[in-house]
C-alpha cells in the first residue's frame, strides 16, 4: 500500500489529481454504504464540483496539454470506477444523477474523451432505470452549461437518449414523445449558433438521426394497437424538424438524405408534406390540446416539411432516398386547383424563413413558377372554395414580396415578381381585390406598393376590356362572367388611393420617401378617373361631387403644398442629396398638377 501511496505522491500533477479522486469516490461510496443521505449529497456535490474543474480548464484552454492529459486521465479513471465489479448498484444509481452531465462536458476536450463519455453514459443506461435516465438526459439536454462547448457537451447525451429509446418497457410512445421536444429545442439553439465548425455539427447531426433510427427500430418491435401508428407519426414530426434545422447549417446534404429516407415508413408522401395534408394527420395523433412543447416547434414542422420537397427539387439523390418522383407531385399541383393553393401556402414557410440560405427560396420560386406555369386559367374553377386558404395565401404573397425588396439577386427578384403575378391570377376574382389591397396595406416598402397599385391598374385595364367586349347595351347580372370579371371597379378603389395619399395618420405622405407609391397612386386616380370620364360611367363614384371634393380638398391641395415646399426648399441647395430629392419628386408633382387640373375641370361641370 505505501508503494502503491508513494508511486501516486509523486510530483505528477495528473497522478495527484488521480489520487484525489479516488479519494472523493471513496468517501462517496461510504456515505452512500452508511445510509448517511447528507453526508452523501456533500460527496457527490464535491465529486461533480472537481470534475467540472478538470473539464473547465480543458475545455477553456484547448492548447494547454497538461489540462488535457488530464481531462483523459481522470475520465478514464471514472469509467474504471463504473465498470468494476466491485460497485454496488446504489452507487450507481446514485452517480446516475450528477455524473452523465459532468462527463458529457469533457466531450469538447478531445475525440477519446467524447469516446469515454459515451462509454459512461452507456454503463449508467444499461444498470439504471431507463425511465429515470430518460429524466436525467433530458434535463441535462435542457440546461446546457454555458461555459462549456455546447455541441460537443450534448452529443453523449443525446447518443444515450437513442440508447434508453430502446431500453424503455413501457409507455414507448409517452416516454419518446416527452423526450423529442428536449432534442428538437436543443438542437435548434446549436444549429442558430454561427461559430461551430463543420465537423462538430456534422458529428451532432450524426447523433440525432441516430435517435431517429431508435426510434424506427421502437416502431417496428411494437404490434398493440394505435402504439404503432402513434410512433410512427411521431418520427414523422421529428424528422420534419431536424430537416429544418439541419437545412440552416453549412454541412446538410448527407443528412438531409438520411432523413428523408424515413418519411416512407412513416406513410407520407411529397404530395401530401407540400399540401400540409399529411403533417395535420401526423399532428393530430401526436399533439393534444395545449401541449405547448410540441406547439412552439409546430413552424419547424411545416417548413421541414416544404424543404422536404425543395431538397427533391434541388438534389436528385434526395427524391431518391424518399422513393418519391417530383414530376408526377408537379403535375399534380398543376391540375389541382384546391390543392396547388395549399402547396402555395406551405410554401410560405421557406419564403419568410430569416435563417435559410437564399438558395432555398430560389428553388422555392422555381417550384411555384412550374406549378402555375401552362394556361391553368383554363383549369381555374369558380365554384372551389378559397376562403380556407385565403389567410396562407396572403401570407405567403406578403413573403414572395419580400423576397422582390430584399433580395440582391436579379433573376430570383425577376422571377419572384412572375410567380406574384401568376399567383393573383390563380385567385379568384372575387378574391384577388381584396388580396392585393391586404398587400398593399400591410406593405412597409414605397416601391412595393408602387408595383402592386400599378398590378391593380393592370387587373383594371383588363376588366374594361373585358366589358367592351361584352357590348355596351348589355347588362350585366350578379352571376354574369363579365360581371364577376369587372369587380374591381368599385368604390374600393378610391379608399386604396386615399391610404396612400391620405395615410391612416392623417396628413399628406412622407416624401421623398413615399415617392414611388404617391406616383403609382396618382397615375391610378388619374386613370380612373379619364376612364369613367370617357366611358360616362361612375362605378367608382369617382365622378361624383362629394368624391371629387374630398380628393381635391384632402388628398391633392395638401399635396401640392408639401410637394411645393420641398421642391422649394432643395432647388436652392446644389449638395447631391438635394438636386436627388428634386429629381424623385419631378414626375410626383407633373402627374399630382394633371389630376389638379382634371379634378377642377370636373367640378366646374358637376351639379
Amino acid at each position: 500500500m505505501s508503494a502503491k501511496k508513494t508511486e501516486l505522491d509523486g510530483s505528477s500533477t495528473t497522478n495527484r489529481l488521480i489520487l484525489q479522486l479516488r479519494r472523493t469516490l471513496a468517501s462517496c461510496s461510504k456515505s452512500i454504504d452508511g445510509k448517511d443521505f447528507t453526508q452523501s449529497q456533500t460527496s457527490v456535490s464535491e465529486l461533480v464540483n472537481f470534475l467540472d474543474s478538470i473539464s473547465d480548464a480543458a475545455v477553456s484552454e484547448p492548447e494547454n496539454e497538461v489540462a488535457r492529459t488530464n481531462a483523459l486521465e481522470i475520465l478514464s479513471e471514472i469509467n474504471i470506477f463504473l465498470c468494476s465489479p466491485t460497485v454496488d448498484q446504489e452507487i450507481i444509481d446514485a452517480f446516475s444523477f450528477e455524473l452523465p452531465k459532468s462527463v458529457a462536458k469533457f466531450a469538447g476536450v478531445s475525440p477519446q474523451c467524447l469516446e469515454i463519455a459515451d462509454s459512461i453514459i452507456d454503463r449508467f443506461i444499461k444498470i439504471c432505470s431507463p425511465r429515470d435516465m430518460l429524466s436525467i438526459l433530458c434535463e441535462g439536454l435542457d440546461s446546457p452549461n454555458k461555459t462549456v462547448k455546447a455541441a460537443a457537451y450534448i452529443c453523449p447525451l443525446i447518443s444515450g437518449l437513442s440508447e434508453v429509446f430502446l431500453s424503455i418497457r413501457r409507455r414507448h410512445f409517452e416516454q419518446i414523445k416527452a423526450a423529442v421536444p428536449v432534442i428538437v429545442k436543443v438542437v435548434n439553439a446549436i444549429s442558430s449558433e454561427s461559430d461551430y465548425e463543420d465537423i462538430e455539427l456534422e458529428t451532432l447531426f450524426d447523433r440525432v438521426v441516430k435517435n431517429a433510427h431508435s426510434i424506427q427500430e421502437v416502431s417496428m418491435k411494437l404490434q398493440e394497437d394505435g402504439v404503432n401508428d402513434k410512433l410512427r407519426a411521431l418520427l414523422g414530426l421529428y424528422i420534419l424538424q431536424i430537416l429544418a434545422l439541419v437545412s440552416v447549417s453549412p454541412a446538410h446534404l448527407p443528412f438531409v438524405s438520411r432523413l428523408v429516407f424515413f418519411l416512407p415508413y412513416c406513410g407520407v408522401s411529397y404530395l401530401g408534406l407540400i399540401t400540409g395534408s399529411d403533417v395535420e394527420t401526423m399532428s393530430c395523433i401526436v399533439i393534444g390540446e395545449g401541449e405547448d412543447d410540441f406547439m412552439s416547434f409546430s413552424s419547424h414542422i411545416y417548413l421541414g416539411a416544404s424543404l422536404s420537397v425543395i431538397w427533391a427539387q434541388m438534389y436528385n439523390e434526395v427524391a431518391q432516398a424518399a422513393k418519391e418522383d417530383l414530376g408526377v407531385v408537379k403535375t399534380e399541383l398543376q391540375n389541382n386547383q384546391i390543392k396547388r393553393w395549399q402547396a402555395i401556402g406551405m410554401l410560405k414557410h421557406i419564403f419568410s424563413s430569416v435563417d435559410l440560405p437564399w438558395e432555398f427560396k430560389r428553388h422555392a420560386v422555381d417550384f411555384l413558377l412550374y406549378i402555375t406555369s401552362g394556361d391553368i386559367s383554363n383549369k381555374l374553377e369558380e365554384h372551389n372554395d378559397c376562403s380556407p386558404c385565403m389567410t396562407s395565401l396572403f401570407s405567403a404573397l406578403k413573403a414572395v414580396t419580400l423576397i422582390i425588396i430584399y433580395t440582391s439577386d436579379t433573376v430570383l427578384r425577376k422571377n419572384a415578381f412572375e410567380a406574384l403575378k401568376r399567383v393573383l391570377a390563380d385567385i379568384p376574382n372575387s378574391l384577388r381585390f381584396d388580396i392585393l389591397k391586404a398587400l398593399i396595406t400591410n406593405s412597409d416598402s414605397s416601391s412595393m406598393v408602387a408595383i402592386l397599385l400599378d398590378l391593380v391598374r393592370g387587373e383594371m385595364h383588363r376588366e374594361i376590356a373585358l366589358r367592351r367586349s361584352t357590348g355596351k347595351n348589355e347588362v350585366l347580372e350578379a352571376d354574369n362572367e363579365a360581371y364577376q370579371n369587372t369587380l374591381f371597379w368599385s368604390t374600393s378603389i378610391l379608399e386604396l388611393v386615399e391610404s396612400v395619399l391620405r395615410p391612416v395618420k392623417g396628413g399628406p405622405p412622407i416624401l421623398p420617401e413615399n415617392g414611388d407609391a404617391v406616383l403609382s397612386a396618382l397615375n391610378l386616380y388619374r386613370f380612373v378617373l379619364m376612364t369613367e370620364s370617357a366611358g360616362k360611367t361612375n362605378d367608382t363614384g369617382v365622378l361624383s361631387k362629394n368624391n371629387l371634393q374630398k380628393a381635391y380638398k384632402e388628398w391633392l391641395i395638401p399635396l401640392r403644398v408639401l410637394v411645393t415646399g420641398i421642391v422649394a426648399e432643395n432647388k436652392s441647395d446644389n449638395d447631391q442629396l438635394a438636386v436627388d430629392t428634386v429629381c424623385a419628386l419631378n414626375p410626383v408633382e407633373l402627374v399630382l398638377y394633371r389630376c389638379i387640373e382634371l379634378v377642377e375641370e370636373k367640378l366646374k361641370h358637376s351639379t
